[in-house]
C-alpha cells in the first residue's frame, strides 16, 4: 500500500498525533491512501508509554506492549476516519528500528510525515535521529510537522536555481494550489567572500543588478510551475540576509516551509546542507525537505 500512500511514523506522542493528523488531511487532499506506521524498538522500553493506572502483570510482554499499541493504533484510526471518512487508512505495526522501517516501508510513498520528537527525553532523541536520516537519505519529500491543521496559509520556499529547488518549488506549489495558499518564493543572495581577507568590499558590488539577476532567476524558475497553477498568488523575496536566517524570518507565520536538499556546486551542497540542518530544527512551522531522484 506504501505505493502512492502518505506514510506517517507514530509513537503514541502527542507530537505524532498531530503529525498523523496532518497526513490524514494531505492524503485526502492528495486523493491517496494514508499507512500509519507504528514501530516498537523493543517490549521494555515501550512500558513507559502505558498508563500508570494499567495493572502491572498486563505491561509485562510483548503480547502485552503490542495490545497497547494496537489498541492506540485502533483509536487514533477511527480519528482519523472521522476527520476524513474519504481516506483509505492502513496502520502497520512491528518491532524494529524507526530508522529502517521507515525508510523501507516509505522508499515508494508519496510522501513521508513525521512529527518533530516524543514524549521523553529518549523518544525526542531517536525521532530526531529518524527524521535526521530520512532527510539525508529519502529520494522521497519529507515532512516535519510542527503545527497544527493549517488551510490557506502562506508556503515559504526556498529558491536557489538548483534542480532540487526547482523540485521544491513545484512541491510548493502544488500544496498552495490545493491547500489554498499564498507562495512565498525566497532567494539569499550570499555570494559573498567566505575569507574575511578576501579584496572584495561590500561596497564592490552593484546592489541593484544583484537584485534584479535575482529576481529574474527566481522568475526563471516560477514560470514553469506557475502555468501549472495559475491560481496562486505569489510574492518574491529576494534577501542579503544568510539562506537560513531569510527563510526562518519568512516561515514565521507560514503553514509550511519547503527547501530542497541540495544546492549548486560541491560548496552550495555543503552549504544548503546546513541551510536545511537549520530549519529542520529551528523552522517554527511544519517543514517539507524536497530531493531529486537519483
Amino acid at each position: 500500500m506504501a505505493s502512492r500512500a502518505v506514510v506517517v511514523g507514530f509513537d503514541d506522542s502527542a507530537r505524532a498525533r498531530r503529525a498523523v493528523l496532518w497526513a490524514t488531511r494531505e492524503a485526502s487532499s492528495r486523493g491517496c491512501a494514508l499507512l500509519i506506521v507504528h514501530v516498537l524498538r523493543e517490549p521494555t522500553p515501550q512500558l513507559v508509554y502505558i498508563p500508570i493506572t494499567t495493572p502491572l502483570p498486563e505491561i509485562v510482554g510483548e503480547d502485552a506492549v503490542r495490545a497497547h499499541a494496537e489498541s492506540e493504533l485502533s483509536a487514533l484510526v477511527a480519528e482519523c476516519e472521522r476527520m476524513c471518512p474519504d481516506v483509505d487508512i492502513e496502520t502497520s505495526l512491528s518491532f524494529g528500528h524507526p530508522t529502517e522501517v521507515l525508510s523501507q516501508v516509505g522508499a515508494d510513498a508519496e510522501l513521508v510525515v513525521l512529527g518533530p520528537s516524543g514524549r521523553t527525553g529518549l523518544a525526542r532523541a531517536l525521532l530526531g535521529s529518524t527524521t535526521a536520516h530520512l532527510v539525508k537519505t529519502s529520494t522521497r519529500p519529507i515532512v516535519v510537522v510542527r503545527d497544527g491543521l493549517t488551510d490557506g496559509g502562506r508556503v515559504v520556499v526556498g529558491v536557489d536555481g538548483s534542480p532540487s529547488s526547482i523540485k521544491a518549488i513545484e512541491f510548493a506549489f502544488e500544496f498552495a494550489d490545493r491547500r489554498g495558499g499564498d507562495l512565498i518564493a525566497v532567494h539569499a543572495w550570499s555570494d559573498l567572500p567566505v575569507d574575511a581577507l578576501a579584496p572584495v568590499r561590500v561596497w564592490d558590488y552593484d546592489w541593484r543588478q544583484v537584485r534584479s539577476q535575482a529576481e529574474d532567476m527566481i522568475e526563471r524558475c516560477l514560470e514553469e510551475p506557475r502555468r501549472a497553477h495559475p491560481d496562486v498568488r505569489v510574492e518574491r523575496v529576494v534577501s542579503f540576509e544568510g539562506p537560513a536566517h531569510a527563510l526562518l524570518e519568512e516561515a514565521r507565520d507560514a503553514a509550511l516551509l519547503v527547501v530542497g536538499s541540495h544546492g549548486r556546486g560541491t560548496l552550495r551542497r555543503a552549504f544548503l546542507g546546513s541551510v536545511s540542518h537549520a530549519v529542520l530544527y529551528h523552522a517554527p512551522c511544519t517543514l517539507a525537505v524536497v530531493r531529486v531522484e537519483d
